[in-house]
């Protein structure tokens, strides 16, 4: 493998869309066998790029090298034909169809086959598993599979049109730590076939992990390139953003004469036991674990989305009973899901609307509902939190990842809640919206009587953002640690313990 050798060349890209530049006179080259990282924050043009790699959009203007073929643009068929594999966040897999099924079926398209040999579909699809060395059922339908095993299957199926190159688009939004690694021993085993790999992310640490080089793109332009070697998370952070982030850590001396916001005493439930906590008003405390340890099952019980519960909960000193959703906003309890697209938002509804979910059937007991009141409390929340976005009454899906989770959580702060449950509250958001995230969560536990649990296994996030970290294995609290005395090595290396 030559890995001087460069197997695609953008020159001088431009792309526009009414006007707008998307792509602003770019150039970016990957060398065969190379794991090169494209990272940018949401908007910044890296799915713009990925379509007109992989032939989707004509460049307006510049020229697309691959090989000894010089090119104006690329067809989707061309850049397929040519060893370029994407993909993309939603693996483009089949729910309702078998591995064998999923992995087979581009192959029996391309070759025009009207009928299913099930014996070559078995053969095609064990052939691709041993690509990878890796063993999943192939009767399995994909729908019924965990995240990790989802991406491995389009790796494979990628690998089965003789990849040059294979472009992940965000690759591990959805995956644990764990998971994340088993993932770059793949990439780094592509490699060794000569097989470049195109990482397109935000996540700085990982990026710096797998990659040998890195090009950083902001608002279309090119704005560093080079070694990995050349960068580190600061510096990223600035190509990425423009700005420079402090990491300051919330502190926070605690009354212990106040009574508690939250109490919980021998707590029980699905997934967890023994659970004791006290948490204060204008505290913001972490939770995590790894996978498995019951840090999920405990911020949904908390919301009332598991009614056996056993054991002791007090809001304000109150004993309460969580037995429902209901029960548990009545209570003041808000709750951000980790995945704000099935679980949070109504994506084709207007940002003011989603805004409003939460509050539209309180107040007084009128039929009618104060239009002019409503519009007002959302543009306020709006502009409060940060929400970029020209008009408030455009749906909620044509806003950035971190603008939507931001939308989120305006729609829980209009409800005045005493405590807000986070449940991974930056993932799959780029490095500016969560660094205005952070703080907005922390203004307003140090501002008003709100009281804050963040489950996240970001250990960054959580060192950063909460006067105390709790880590949780087979369900249970095993450590504490004040945000004076956390480093994020010492809890990684704590988590890593506990495997």
């Amino acid at each position: 493998m030559n890995k001087t050798e460069d197997f695609i060349s953008l020159e001088h890209v431009h792309k526009s869309f009414a006007g707008v530049h998307a792509l602003n006179d770019l150039s970016l080259t990957i060398k065969k066998g190379e794991i090169h990282c494209l990272a940018g924050e949401n908007g910044s043009g890296k799915s713009t790029l990925i379509k007109v790699i992989s032939g989707i959009h004509a460049p307006s203007e510049g020229v697309i090298r691959i090989g000894d073929k010089r090119l104006k643009r690329l067809t989707p068929k061309q850049a397929i034909a040519l060893g370029v594999q994407v993909i993309y966040q939603d693996f483009s897999l089949f729910a309702n169809l078998t591995v064998a099924e999923n992995l087979a079926l581009n192959t029996n398209l391309a070759q025009n086959k009207k009928f299913v040999s099930w014996k070559n579909v078995y053969a095609l699809a064990r052939e691709a598993m041993a690509k990878l060395q890796i063993d999943i059922d192939l009767n399995k339908e994909v729908g019924s599979l965990p995240v990790a095993q989802k991406q491995l299957i389009a790796i494979a199926r990628a690998l089965m049109f003789n990849a040059r190159l294979i472009i992940m688009d965000e690759p591990t939004t959805a995956l644990t730590g764990k998971e994340v690694q088993v993932l770059f021993d793949i990439v780094r085993q592509i490699q060794k076939d000569g097989i470049a790999v195109l990482f397109v992310s935000h996540k700085m640490r990982e990026m710096l992990d797998i990659s040998e080089r890195i090009t950083v793109i902001r608002n279309g332009i090119k704005v560093a390139e080079g070694p990995t070697t050349d960068f580190d998370e600061k510096l990223l952070t600035y190509h990425m953003t423009g700005q420079e982030f402090t990491n300051e850590k919330y502190m926070l001396e605690v009354d212990a004469k106040e009574t508690p916001r939250l109490e919980a005493h021998n707590y029980c439930g699905k997934g967890f036991q023994n659970i004791n906590l006290c948490l204060h008003k204008k505290e913001v405390i972490g939770i995590t674990g790894l996978l498995g340890s019951g840090r999920t099952e405990l911020a949904k019980a908390f919301f009332g989305m598991q009614k056996d519960t056993k054991g002791q909960l007090l809001i304000d000193g109150k004993q309460v009973q969580l037995s429902s959703i209901s029960e548990a906003i009545k209570n003041g309890i808000a709750y951000v899901p980790e995945d704000r697209l099935s679980e949070g938002l109504f994506l084709s509804q207007s940002i003011k609307r989603n805004i409003l979910a939460t509050t539209l059937d309180s107040g007084d007991s009128s039929f009618f509902i104060d239009k002019k009141g409503a519009a007002e409390r959302a543009t306020r929340m709006v502009a409060e939190i940060g929400i970029k976005t020209n008009n408030p009454e455009n749906p909620v899906n044509t806003l950035s990842g971190g603008n939507q989770q931001k939308v989120v959580l305006g729609k829980w702060l209009l409800t005045n809640a005493k405590i807000l449950i986070l449940n991974g509250p930056t993932v799959g958001v780029d490095i500016g919206s969560k660094a205005e995230i952070h703080k907005r969560i922390r203004n307003i536990a140090q501002e008003g009587d709100l009281a804050v649990i963040m489950f996240s296994d970001d250990i960054h996030e959580l060192v950063h953002n909460c006067n105390r970290i709790i880590i949780m294995h087979k369900g249970e609290f095993v450590d504490e640690i004040p945000a004076r005395a956390a480093e994020e090595n010492d809890i990684n290396n704590r988590l890593k313990e506990l495997v």
